[in-house]
């Protein structure tokens, strides 16, 4: 008498992944990678709790989201002033360095819920050609087979899952700015190239040996400062 087959059902949630950054632009301090997953049930709650772009959001906002919300699996990526400096410097594009950390962000919350378990993954993409973006990510993680990849402009804004990384990846930049300005004992704006602050912080201190690490050099910024701040006395 034949055995009867087992049928083997898995009764895990489907998951949907979302991946953003913040601080791709400024001078100084990090760029941070999150990805974000949660149960496709739960998309709608995500956008009922105000969950949205996180620049459409006031920092009380984005803190109070984030409280809520970091109980759903995240993966952060934090990369260095001084990483971005030192990939640069080897001519690898911010687009390439942005897409090796966010498929290295994408594999780490894909461990936490089970790669079987993952239907689509959406990614804020910076590349002006979308699936540019997508196959440089494809040459950094092999992505679950049954898992659709959607990389699209303005990600973060269209879907609740990539909004939510949005402000995850915001709350936590924030929090490693605010850790600068504590060893460096200054207020220096928000590190982006149009805050005053910033700009009248860097043209004092540029030089500092303590600021070096928290500066992105190939910036054009940062270059130019340099460049004026030369010693040409010995020229005269």
């Amino acid at each position: 008498m034949k055995a009867k087959s087992k049928t083997v059902v898995n009764d895990e949630p489907n998951y949907v992944v979302g991946c953003d950054e913040a601080g791709r632009g400024p001078v100084l301090g990090p760029m941070v990678i999150c990805a974000f997953a949660c149960a496709q049930g739960d998309e709608c709650g995500l956008r009922d709790g105000g969950v949205k772009d996180s620049k459409l959001l006031t920092p009380q906002q984005r803190e109070e989201i984030a409280k809520s919300i970091k109980r759903h699996p995240h993966s952060l990526v934090i990369l260095t002033a001084a990483e971005l400096t030192q990939s640069m410097s080897k001519r690898t594009s911010l687009n390439e360095i942005e897409a090796r950390a966010m498929a290295k962000a994408i594999s780490e919350v894909i461990k936490k819920v089970g790669a079987r378990n993952v239907k689509t993954i959406y990614v804020d993409t910076p590349d002006p050609t979308a699936s540019k973006y997508a196959a440089r990510l494809r040459k950094y993680f092999s992505f679950p087979k049954q898992a659709t990849l959607v990389c699209e402009h303005k990600a973060d804004v269209n879907y609740p899952v990539v909004g939510a990384a949005s402000i995850l990846a915001k709350v936590t930049r924030d929090y490693e700015i605010e850790e600068i300005k504590r060893k460096l004992g200054h207020d220096f704006g928000n590190g982006y190239s149009h805050d005053e602050r910033t700009i009248a912080f860097l043209k004092k201190h540029i030089r500092d040996e303590a600021l070096q690490e928290f500066i992105r050099h190939t910036w054009i910024t940062a270059k130019r400062m340099k460049t004026t701040q030369l010693d040409l006395s010995g020229f005269a």
